[in-house]
């Protein structure tokens, strides 16, 4: 129910599949992620005690991004630094995927609603290099 996609000892993402149930609270990432992913599953009455967070300056080297998958069928394809496919997960409605590392990119089987939360500001075409997505017939899916 939790899928860590690594590659030659690299986390590329974290797959937290819509199935996972848990009680309490768990988080899926290190503390020294720059995006932190987590779950909770607290009980009717349970109180989160108000609070602020503090101005703290970070240094972010790269982008991480988390997507929801509120409905349809996603398929991601992954790809190492040097833009050479590595392969691919199904995605479905209620999954969540924090991408961690390396590139990505994503075919729609169905009509898909994605949500999508990555740090900011936006740098527009600074932000990304896109290049060639993978040949259909050299996509292998992973279950």
């Amino acid at each position: 129910m939790i899928d860590y996609v690594n590659f030659n000892g690299l986390l590329f993402a974290i797959v937290v599949k819509n199935a996972f149930n848990q009680r309490g609270i768990k988080f899926f990432t290190d503390e020294k992620f720059s995006q932190q992913l987590g779950y909770m599953n607290r009980p009717s009455g349970h109180i989160i005690k108000p609070h602020t967070h503090n101005f703290v300056e970070r240094n972010i080297q790269n982008t991480q991004e988390v997507l929801f998958i509120k409905s349809g069928k996603v398929r991601i394809d992954f790809y190492d630094s040097e833009k050479e496919y590595l392969e691919s997960r199904i995605l479905y409605k209620g999954d969540v995927i924090l991408l961690a590392s390396g590139g990505h990119g994503f075919e729609m089987l169905e009509d898909s609603e994605i949500i999508e939360v990555k740090q900011g500001p936006y740098s527009g075409e600074d932000d990304k290099v896109c290049f060639s997505q993978v040949e259909n017939k050299k996509i292998r899916i992973i279950e």
